[in-house]
């Protein structure tokens, strides 16, 4: 009769570990979202893509993974490969990415009975004893003999999960692994996309360098005509102490754009996993216009955004947390289970005689606990109110982001047409205040002025160019660059 109990109870535990959860499911949140961004390209196709906008497509070959790679620059690309590679936050994060599927297993495992043993061989000896004989009052000693005993138990528990506790705890611990998974994605695009920013960054401090070693070569040409008009009486030295004076800031420029050159090779050198003695990149004045850029609709960014869907997974978890703490309100069974070998003599230590064992169940349950439980509950259901709204906050960003570089772009791209009827402009009034200078009717000072406004315009056109590549990089960024939710693992991956 005990025995039918205890297999009735058994099949009846196990049949509720795999049907009963308690806690609320999970039901995605929803996110803000309109169905167009507000910097939108312009209706007609044709005219957008010669303004340099695009609507996604599905065969757009840098959304898939290498964005980068619609620049069109082997050397970007090739720097940009090393970044996965070699990127030492990358590889933490990866770390953490396996410490977060080493945990569900760990969850896992309590669903499974624990086997323990703990063989030992005891010695042991009682006190000895003393008596009298009857009649003569003479006192008789005795020793009680050593006595060995060799054990070998083993035990078995398990505690079925009854209420869904433990496959909470492996969901919660599986969602918390995807999340890491997509932090991973998240960090590579977050380096790759600082490296192209500081690559064309650097490229653009080239131009720079490029302009004012051109300029520097004017100015030489400018100083030495002053010097030769007053040494022929002319021109005064007020000329050439100006026209010194003007070479000398050129040249002051062009040292201090060094420096700016270098922290920027260095930064990338540090992206790619390198020390900087290891990286050169080659002086190339920057030229590269911003290519077109699949927009989209701003819900893609729920799929394309690794960081969405890692705020999202932790709403998961924190779900399952909630659940975990409400089934601590219910009771808990423990199956246990022990037997083993035990006899006082090593040679019939494996006999049948010296078997023992022992089984039965216990369920427990807390009667009071000062509203602890129901704090717990609490705690958890504000943990995941935090989550959400961690959740809706990052959607949020990207949506600023996208439309912050989107309108970046639209705007530097109408300045820098302006900027060019600038350098027209200028480059035709130091042609003529030269000419009138060399005629005696301007002073030096009007060539002077043509000469800083002509390459104050110049440097501008080059700082234009950089921001526009830095802003194309920075959408591609904020629309996922080539990420997408179905490269996620899922639930399996993170068990195995």
């Amino acid at each position: 009769m005990s025995r039918v109990f205890l297999w009735t109870l058994l099949g009846g535990a196990l049949l509720m570990s795999t049907g009963c959860i308690v806690g609320p499911n999970y039901k995605r949140p929803s996110a803000p979202a309109a169905p167009a961004f507000k910097e939108a390209p312009p209706p007609d196709f044709k005219e957008a893509e010669a303004q340099g906008w695009k609507l996604a497509q599905p065969g757009d070959a840098y959304m898939k993974g290498k964005w980068w790679e619609v620049y069109q620059d082997p050397a970007l690309n090739a720097l940009e490969e090393q970044v996965a590679i070699s990127n030492q936050n990358v590889q933490q994060f990866e770390a953490q990415y396996r410490q977060a599927k080493a945990a569900v297993r760990v969850a896992r495992a309590a669903l499974f009975p624990t086997v323990s043993t703990a063989p030992a061989i005891s010695f042991a000896q009682s006190g000895s004893a003393t008596s009298s004989v009857a009649g003569t009052g003479v006192a008789t000693g005795g020793t009680s003999a050593v006595r060995q005993l060799y054990n070998l138990p083993v035990d078995v528990s398990w505690e079925p999960d009854l209420w869904g506790a433990i496959r909470r705890g492996i969901a919660s611990a599986a969602d918390t692994a995807v999340a890491a998974a997509a932090d991973i994605e998240n960090a590579k695009l977050l380096y790759q996309a600082e490296l192209a920013q500081d690559y064309f960054q650097l490229h653009g401090a080239d131009a720079d360098i490029d302009l004012l070693r051109r300029t520097e070569a004017s100015y030489k040409e400018y100083l030495e005509l002053t010097r030769n008009r007053f040494t022929a009486g002319i021109a005064s030295d007020l000329d050439v102490a100006q026209a010194e004076t003007q070479l000398y800031g050129a040249q002051t420029s062009l040292i201090d754009l060094g420096s700016t050159r270098a922290q920027l090779e260095h930064a990338i050198a540090i992206l790619t996993g390198k020390a900087p003695v290891e990286v050169d990149v080659a002086e190339k004045p920057l030229a590269t216009l911003p290519p077109p850029v699949p927009i989209g609709v701003p819900s893609l960014l729920l799929q394309r955004r690794p960081d969405i869907a890692a705020a999202e997974r932790r709403v998961a978890a924190a779900n399952e947390q909630i659940g975990i703490a409400i089934a601590a309100f219910y009771p808990n069974l423990t199956l246990s289970a022990g037997g083993g070998l035990e006899n006082s003599s090593l040679a019939k230590w494996f006999t049948w005689p010296s078997r023992f064992w022992s089984v039965g169940p216990s369920l427990s349950e807390t009667l009071f606990d000062a509203g602890r439980r129901a704090g717990v509950v609490a705690e958890q259901r504000a943990a995941y109110d935090a989550t959400v709204a961690t959740y809706r906050q990052t959607v949020l960003t990207a949506l600023q982001q996208v439309e912050d570089n989107l309108a970046a772009l639209r705007v530097l791209e109408i300045e820098s047409a302006k900027v060019d009827e600038t350098i027209q402009a200028a480059t035709r009034e130091l042609s003529v205040s030269t000419d009138q200078y060399k005629a005696g009717i301007q002073n030096y000072l009007t060539v002077i002025l043509a000469q800083a406004t002509l390459l104050a315009a110049e440097r501008t056109k080059v700082d234009l160019l950089s921001r526009r590549l830095t802003s194309s990089v920075l959408l591609i960024e904020a629309l996922g660059g080539g990420w997408d939710t179905s490269r996620l693992p899922d639930a399996r991956d993170v068990t195995r």
